[in-house]
This record gives structure tokens, sequence and C-alpha cells, in this order.
């Protein structure tokens, strides 16, 4: 199963310090060395209205370019498109689209339809450029502002945007619960068969892991995750962190599922975000209650280990819009 970090995008655009790029570089050689291999880490949104991503052409110059590791920018417009290449390119690029007409223009100042129509230019010419291209779907499952999303309008949007290499659905405010999993799977495979799915989870009111196991039963090929389980929307009200990496790596490891992810290198850096940003604690658990069985003569099992390896500077690295999402 696989797990696409976007701590270095989606966990740093809600919190309230914006990192210098030599630290979301160090963030994301932890996230490599932890076994991750899809990392999303960037977002050609506006500076001004996200400033935690204003460094993204930095960073994707600046991150190690490893055998078998994608980098994930995220764009919201064509001139986010233009952005992207016009840097040190991504491997993949991630357009959102909300699912709702009110958040929708909360966040990228136009109707979901318009997005769409936006969509479907910048798919192409991201297609045509040689890019691997995920549209997602945010607030999916609810929305801040107007409530309920039909599952009707998510099979319809789906239906209008033409191929894609990947569809993610976003729980993007965390109201989520298993039942519109697969009820959502189900829709989506209506009108988009043989499209691999995607799903991101916040969890905001404690069904992220819950959604994250039946999205495995749906079928779904991947999940994301943040190190740490830091970050949110901006323009979410209340919105919290998306599930922990570490905390998803552990839960899918123990269900005997293959993610490649080392849970106690993964706690180490989430542990190691969360004092980068000031943080007393981040969201996830593993950092505290340590992996099990723990690694013999290893540290990180403990949550002890985790925490001498953060106040002591551990390097886990090789080399030492819009928050929709």
């Amino acid at each position: 199963m696989e797990i696409v970090e976007v701590g270095p995008r989606d966990g740093l655009q809600n919190e309230k310090r914006a990192l210098p790029a030599a630290v979301k570089v160090a963030y994301v050689e932890r996230a490599i060395a932890a076994g991750l291999r899809r990392i999303e880490v960037a977002a050609f949104a506006r500076p001004d209205r996200v400033p935690q991503m204003a460094s993204s052409e930095e960073v994707l110059r600046l991150v190690p370019r490893v055998p078998g590791v994608r980098y994930i920018a995220l764009v919201l417009n064509g001139r986010g498109l233009d952005r992207a290449l016009a840097s040190a390119r991504p491997d993949e690029i991630n357009f959102v689209v909300v699912a709702s007409d009110e958040f929708s223009r909360r966040n990228q100042g136009m109707s979901t339809a318009a997005s769409l129509d936006a969509f479907r230019v910048v798919a192409t010419r991201a297609h045509d450029a040689g890019f691997f291209v995920t549209l997602t779907v945010a607030a999916a499952f609810g929305c801040p502002f107007t409530g309920e999303v039909p599952v009707a309008r998510i099979r319809s949007l789906v239906a209008d945007a033409g191929p894609v290499n990947e569809i993610c659905l976003a729980d993007t405010i965390g109201v989520g619960v298993p039942m519109q999993v697969n009820e959502l799977a189900d829709a989506v495979r209506s009108v988009a068969p043989g499209t691999p799915l995607r799903a991101h989870f916040h969890n905001t009111r404690n069904t992220g892991y819950a959604n994250a196991i039946a999205a495995v039963a749906s079928g779904f090929s991947a999940l994301d995750a943040s190190l740490g389980g830091i970050g949110g929307c901006p323009f979410a009200p209340a919105a919290t962190g998306n599930i922990a990496t570490e905390d998803l790596a552990y839960l899918l490891n123990r269900s005997r599922l293959k993610t490649g992810v080392d849970v106690a290198a993964a706690a180490s850096a989430g542990v190691w975000i969360g004092g980068e940003l000031g943080l007393s604690t981040v969201p996830a658990q593993l950092g505290r209650a340590g992996d099990f069985p723990a690694a013999a003569g290893s540290a990180a099992g403990s949550a002890a280990g985790f925490a001498a390896g953060s106040a002591a500077g551990f390097s886990a690295g090789p080399a030492a819009g819009s928050a929709a999402g």
C-alpha cells in the first residue's frame, strides 16, 4: 500500500511558522530516508495567500534527485503550471478542484465549474509536457460552509473532468466516515473505471485511520499522510492535520500490508519537524508510544529514543495555492 508523503506541502502550509527552504529540504530528506517515495514538496499558489509555500521553486531546485523518488507539486490554475514548467520540474502535477462552490470561491476565487474548466486546460498541457496528473477533489466528504456534499455531485464532477492518471478524494476538513469512503469509491469507479484511486484524510474528528482502512478495503492504491501529522487547510475553519505517516505506516505494516516505510525513522522525522515548527508535541502517536515490537538494540523503539534523537539533532537525510487538499 503506497503512502504519499504530503507533509512538506499540506503539512507545512497551515503551520504558523514559515520554514526556510533548507529546513524543508531536510524534511524531504528525512522522508526519503524513512522509505517514502512519492512526496508532495511544493504548491504553486499565491505567496501572499500561502506564505509557507513561497519558496517552492527553491525547494524543487534543492531537493535530492534520488532514483525511484517522485516529487509532486500542487497547482490551481494555468499560472501555477507555468511556474512548475519554469522550475526545476516536479515529476507530477496535483490539481485541486473543490467540490462545493462556496469553499471553491473562498479557496480559489472561482466556482467549482470554473475550476473544473481550468483543470481540463491545465491537464492537457501537463500531459503534453510529460507530467503524471492527479485530480484531487477537495471537500469530497463535506464542506465547512454548506454542509453535506452529495455523492452524485462527486460522480458528476469526475465524469466531466476527462482523463487523468489518478483521482484523489480528499476529506479536507475531516468529517468523513468509512461508509462514505465506500460510497464515493463506487461512484467514482462508475464514471472512471480503471483509474487508480488515492485518498487524503484529516483526523479532525478521529475518523481518519478508520477511513484509511476502509480505503484499503475499497481498493484505493495510495493514501496521503504527513510526518508528524501536521497540517490542515488555511481556508477551512478548525482544520487539523493530516493522518500521520508514522501512525498510518504502523497500522498498515501491522496489518501485513507492505508500505516500505520504516516506522522508527518516520516517527523520528515527525518529532524533528515538530521541533522545527516550535511545537511542544505533534499529533502523531508513534513518536511517543514507539514501534512494536521494538527493534532489538534500537532506541527508536521507545518514546525516549525518538525524543533523544530529535534533541541530538538526528539527521536521517541522505545528504546530512492554496490549501484545498
